[in-house]
């Protein structure tokens, strides 16, 4: 994919912008189904690169129900990328319900993002394990299409990457198909990410200052 469908080519053409290769890159990578390990580093465009593919789905085919899983290691993390990825939805006009869950979200908005979830919900390795844990979890993620692993740098090797290694193969058995896609900042132990994030995934790389 060369050029972005509207409203996000003119959304990044009113900020003077075009899309990075890697954004691209990843568009495609999702649209042939492959999971995808982007490697960038910081200010290397990470966020919005991992999200393009599902905005993009869900503005082009609108949809009830979950279609795309984000786990920070941070709660912090997850808020402002919330945040930071309700700005561009807002300015382009566009009906993409999104929403964080963790430790800190109240138990009346926990209890509704069961009954009406939304298409993109950000939470943590802890959060994802207690949904996971729950009867109604297959409901409720039996229409996944992506999950998003945030800083998978710092997860990889740690109990808490293990516990969220076994929440993401239990999502899959849920909901086959499922895509995975892993950010991370720039390393040296590439293997050890791409194995990490699953087999056959797809290693997209952003060079220092491109």
């Amino acid at each position: 994919m060369g050029t972005l469908p509207e409203p996000f080519a003119g959304w990044f053409a009113r900020r003077g912008w075009s899309p990075r290769p890697h954004q691209l890159s990843m568009i495609a990578a999702s649209a042939a189904g492959h999971s995808a390990l982007l490697i960038a580093p910081t200010g290397g465009g990470k966020t919005l690169a991992g999200f393009l593919a599902s905005l993009i789905d869900l503005a082009t085919t609108p949809r009830d129900g979950l279609h795309t899983l984000y786990v920070s290691p941070l709660k912090a993390l997850a808020t402002d990328i919330a945040r930071n990825l309700l700005a561009p939805v807002e300015e382009m006009g566009l009906t993409i319900p999104i929403e964080t869950r963790t430790g800190d979200t109240p138990a009346n908005r926990r209890k509704r993002q069961k009954e009406r979830p939304p298409n993109i919900l950000l939470t943590t390795p802890e959060s994802l394990a207690l949904l996971l844990s729950q009867p109604d979890a297959p409901a409720l993620f039996a229409g996944l299409s992506t999950v998003v692993m945030d800083e998978v740098h710092a997860l990889a090797g740690t109990k808490r990457g293990d516990q969220l290694a076994l929440c993401v193969a239990r999502l899959g058995a849920i909901a086959p198909g499922l895509k995975r896609v892993g950010l991370s900042a720039t390393v040296a132990h590439k293997r050890e990410l791409l194995d990490y994030v699953g087999p056959g995934t797809d290693l997209i790389e952003v060079e220092q200052g491109a």
